[in-house]
């Protein structure tokens, strides 16, 4: 597959082909699942958490006699079943990361690079060079290029002034391309990979 290289001024240059065992597989929705699933599970944070029976602070002293009262045996305040007991299986500290081979992984980041070259809501610039680091002249440019919603991936690191324009304009995410990963690409639009950075997949990949 054959692309233009843009600028950011939307000017056209050279022409650079992207590799088809990357950017040419037919997209699979159950495998993007699979990996969305697992970045996200992988993110949530688990700290949820409730006292447990052990954890109240509480008197220890018997409520009431064992025996004669009519009422059911209690020794403990901190028991569930009371006001201010302890919570019975409630949640607890932990992580909700799963397992996810490592083919498959890199199966489905190919599969979410196709999915957009197919749809044809890739664009290759030259870089990531501007003149001044302004944030309002950087959303100009992205309107005339048409980036309303976008994640931007450039080479092994990202231009400092340009990281610094991008970062406040809306529903744009800029990202090195070691960070890139299916659930940014999925949830944005528009994919623009550098030159470097399309050069950094294809050897990823090689």
């Amino acid at each position: 597959m054959d692309l233009k290289i843009q600028t950011l001024d939307g000017k056209a240059g050279d022409t650079v082909t992207l590799p088809d065992e990357i950017f040419g597989l037919e997209p699979r929705a159950d495998i993007l699942q699979r990996m969305v699933r697992y970045q996200l599970s992988k993110r949530q944070a688990g700290t949820h958490k409730t006292k447990m029976r052990g954890e109240i602070s509480a008197t220890t002293k018997k409520m009431y006699a064992q025996k004669g009262t009519g009422r059911a045996r209690h020794g403990a305040k901190s028991a569930p079943q009371f006001r201010g007991g302890g919570k019975a299986f409630g949640p607890v500290v932990r992580s909700h990361a799963h397992d996810l081979p490592k083919k498959v992984r890199a199966l489905a980041l190919k599969l979410a690079l196709s999915d957009k070259a197919k749809g044809e809501k890739i664009i290759v610039i030259a870089d990531t060079k501007i003149k001044e680091a302004k944030t309002k002249a950087l959303a100009g440019q992205f309107k005339k290029l048409g980036f309303s919603s976008a994640l931007i991936i450039d080479g092994a690191t990202v231009e400092p002034d340009f990281a610094r324009a991008a970062r406040n304009i809306p529903a744009v995410d800029v990202l090195p391309v070691q960070g890139i990963n299916v659930y940014d690409i999925l949830r944005r639009d528009t994919l623009v990979l550098t030159k470097a950075a399309v050069d950094a997949l294809t050897e990823r990949f090689k």
